[in-house]
């Protein structure tokens, strides 16, 4: 164990001597963070000194809010001394030659991370991912197409997105949340379709008419199709002779497959019939039936 430690040691003495020069890449811990300046533990005999101008081109970018003890830093050396003893580095300098790396990693193994939006421009928003300034289109920012005018509304948030175009030729950035959120929404109905059972009636709202049936949305992201064949009793040649969209209709779930929804509303006339077969009342036996007779002839009065 003393033979390992020592090792250690003598890995770390080696390299606090190795040569260093102006425009290598070094890596480090954050090991303290003042307001103008990030200090930098690079196992060596001296510290790294990075500038808050010098660690992000993010323009809402905050050394306080976004810098943290023990954060890892990779940082290019501008200086091999600033005045005070200390290497100088730059981050964003550094960002820019391994940011595409990271990103291209990102966007073929289709990880998701968050971003905040920082500014809105025409057709989209533009946000900051390692330090590259990236856009994300209006079409791309929610699951359906954001207008101009509600752009606003997404300044400032805090979203999950992936990299789509990563492309440091033409230094073209493209994100997207729109893949994230339709998985999420698919996984989501899923779930809520696999608490439904056969049997249960509900209420929905007409969403579209097609030759062969209707959508009905059930609410909270399921829907299922009513069969032309399932509408109603008589036989028609279009669903639109019984139904319009937007309207409001109680249906039955008949059938779940592959997590679709097949609904009947002519089934329901079958669910009527059987609860006023219920309700019918029975029929007093023979003996109850002679006292409430005799019952009866007693209280009437011959002339």
């Amino acid at each position: 164990m003393a033979k390992q430690s020592m090792d250690d040691y003598a890995k770390e003495l080696e390299s606090s001597f190795k040569p260093l020069k102006e425009g290598d890449i070094i890596e480090g811990s954050v090991i303290g963070v003042s307001e103008t300046e990030v200090y930098v533990d690079l196992n060596y005999y001296t510290e790294g000194v990075i500038r808050a101008e010098d660690y992000s081109n993010d323009p809402s970018f905050s050394i306080k809010a976004d810098v943290n003890i023990g954060d890892p830093v990779s940082a290019t050396i501008i200086r091999m001394d600033d005045g005070q003893g200390n290497i100088l580095l730059s981050k964003k300098e550094a960002n820019e030659v391994l940011a595409w790396d990271k990103l291209k990693e990102l966007m073929n193994e289709e990880i998701a991370v968050s971003v905040k939006i920082a500014e809105v421009v025409k057709g989209g928003v533009v946000t900051f991912l390692e330090g590259i300034r990236a856009f994300i289109p209006a079409s791309k920012l929610d699951l359906n197409y954001v207008e101009q005018d509600e752009l606003e509304n997404w300044l400032h948030k805090t979203i999950q997105v992936r990299v789509i175009t990563a492309d440091e030729s033409e230094q073209r950035l493209v994100l997207s949340a729109r893949e994230i959120l339709r998985e999420r929404a698919e996984l989501e109905r899923k779930n809520k379709g696999s608490t439904l059972n056969v049997g249960f009636v509900t209420e929905g709202t007409v969403e579209s008419l097609q030759p062969y049936g209707a959508f009905v949305n059930l609410g909270n992201g399921l829907s299922g199709l009513v069969h032309i064949s399932q509408i109603c009793e008589r036989r028609i040649k279009h669903p639109k002779a019984e139904l319009s969209v937007g309207q409001k209709v109680k249906v039955k779930v008949i059938d779940i497959k592959d997590g679709k929804l097949s609904l009947s509303m002519k089934a329901l006339n079958d669910v009527t019939v059987k609860d006023i077969e219920e309700e019918v009342t029975e029929i007093p036996e023979s003996e109850e039936l002679t006292t409430n007779l005799g019952s009866l002839f007693a209280n009437i009065k011959l002339n």
